[in-house]
């Protein structure tokens, strides 16, 4: 039962939050035993074997069976004696163990609502691909990630980030409970039909305060007319937020249909695999072809040949020249794109042209103050330039903006938060679904060691290097946008704790 918490005898668990209190009380228990814990109570009265238990706990990693009787041992002292008398957890011979109390689902702890921002906020929720062919899909995708990023530039709104949005694609939810787990007042939603060359759009604004309609249209054009009607749906709700229409400044559209919807469909694939890595720069690079003049295919395919770098161990002098070639495109052909101004600046942190990289990321947020992926992107540059508190300011934007993330803006937070010291902080953060299996574990072992935690350490720098085999700390430190030779030490040594390979 993801997202619940379990209630027993005087106990609640809350796996999420990697908690376990007593009437109340908060209980010091290792994040073994609160794996383990969470998998024997979320299914009471079954018998769990000792290899599903030794997953839960050191997932991905060949364990002693000795350390899960350790664990199960120190689980039952923790706990103490039943409601009845017995034990919490049972000994099933040669099988494994069984959790014997009563459970409660509390469901997932309260959200508290986030405070609503001094300027009319908005969501747009993920369109309704209302159209026979699961294929056209990606256009409802498509159509919705252009509506962010074309209100996302008006500089009176505050509009939450695509992440978050399509957290909620599919699911049925009320609009104020929507509305108050983003911290925004306005919600904009539709859906889209696309065939036989037209393309019908329906749109609805929202205040999920009053729950009033402030406006509502239907759009039936050609499908030639995409964009326009892109522009008018921003417009129009500009219109209604702000009182007056103020059309942002002119984006650079595809003039190919084709290499925009292979553009919509390589945006999914930034932050997967090697093996979709490959894909979309397949996709993008047909793109580029179809439609020499599209800044925003030239922008992905630039990060494309970062995150291939990324996945690789480390960069190649090929990968970064094309990166930055195709970035520095991508600005030449739309300078008004702030997804492609970010994305340029962070390349440029990278071959350390700090100077021009600063001015870009300065350009990027003047253009666009909501986009969040700038903020975690300047977040992570401004940490290594010895600024960590104001690289947490940053991060803290990007979270509000977007809160509900990929992968690696948990990574930045938890390399901010060890850059200032806080390792526990970064430990919790560091051990969220959302980033731990990804190369983030090279921070989480730093947190663990400067902890003393040596052996937690260790088994997270033997799952990093599964994934990272050529990953060395020599390399590493030559490589990242460091200016701040006591901030390199600080990784450096924590690294060195941890026992990641020099």
């Amino acid at each position: 039962m993801q997202g619940s918490r379990f209630a027993f005898g005087p106990f609640v668990l809350d796996p999420g939050a990697g908690t376990l209190l007593r009437n109340d009380d908060p209980v010091a228990i290792g994040y073994r035993g609160l794996k383990l814990l969470a998998a024997l109570a979320g299914r009471p009265g079954e018998i769990l074997g000792k290899a599903e238990l030794m997953d839960a706990a050191w997932p991905g990693t060949a364990v002693e069976e000795g350390n899960l009787t350790v664990q199960i041992a120190q689980l039952r002292k923790l706990l103490g004696p039943a409601t009845d008398g017995g034990e919490w957890i049972a000994t099933v011979p040669r099988v494994g163990y069984r959790f014997t109390g009563a459970i409660e689902y509390l469901g997932g702890a309260k959200q508290k609502p986030l405070p609503l921002p001094d300027k009319p906020s908005i969501a747009v929720l993920p369109f309704v691909n209302v159209s026979n062919d699961l294929e056209q899909e990606s256009f409802a995708d498509g159509l919705t990630e252009d509506l962010i990023t074309d209100l996302s530039r008006i500089s009176g709104l505050f509009v939450i980030a695509r992440n978050s949005a399509f957290a909620y694609k599919g699911k049925a939810m009320d609009v104020r409970a929507i509305a108050e787990n983003l911290g925004v007042r306005y919600l904009l939603e539709g859906s889209a039909r696309r065939a036989a060359g037209r393309v019908r759009i329906n749109a609805q604004l929202v205040d999920a305060v009053s729950g009033d309609h402030l406006w509502a249209e239907r759009f039936d054009r050609s499908l030639d007319d995409i964009f326009a009607v892109q522009d008018e749906v921003t417009g129009k709700i500009v219109e209604a937020l702000l009182g007056r229409l103020r059309a942002p400044p002119p984006r650079n559209r595809p003039k190919n249909l084709e290499a925009y919807d292979l553009c919509v469909r390589a945006r999914k694939l930034m932050d997967d695999s090697p093996q979709t890595a490959r894909e979309a720069h397949l996709m993008l690079t047909r793109a580029v072809s179809l439609d020499p003049e599209y800044a925003e295919a030239y922008r992905w395919l630039a990060v494309n040949h970062w995150m291939g770098w990324v996945h690789s161990g480390g960069p190649t002098g090929a990968a970064r020249s094309d990166a930055l070639k195709l970035a520095r495109k991508a600005v030449a052909l739309d300078p008004t794109d702030a997804g492609c101004r970010w994305s340029l600046a962070y390349l440029l942190a990278y071959e350390r042209s700090f100077a021009e990289a600063d001015a870009e990321f300065a350009k990027a947020i003047e253009l666009d103050p909501n986009e969040a992926d700038t903020w975690a992107a300047l977040s992570d540059i401004t940490v290594l330039a010895g600024r960590v508190e104001e690289g947490l300011e940053h991060i803290r934007k990007a979270f509000r903006l977007n809160p509900l993330p990929a992968s690696w803006t948990y990574l930045t937070l938890g390399q901010a938060q060890y850059a200032a010291g806080e390792y526990e902080a970064a430990i919790e953060t560091l051990r969220r679904e959302e980033t731990y299996r990804t190369s983030s574990r090279r921070f989480l072992a730093a947190s663990l060691a400067q902890l003393g935690r040596l052996d937690e350490a260790r088994a997270e720098v033997e799952l990093f290097l599964v994934g990272n085999p050529h990953f060395t700390i020599r390399h590493w430190a030559t490589t990242e946008p460091f200016r701040d030779a006591a901030t390199l030490e600080h990784f450096v040594d924590g690294y060195r704790k941890a026992g990641l390979p020099e």
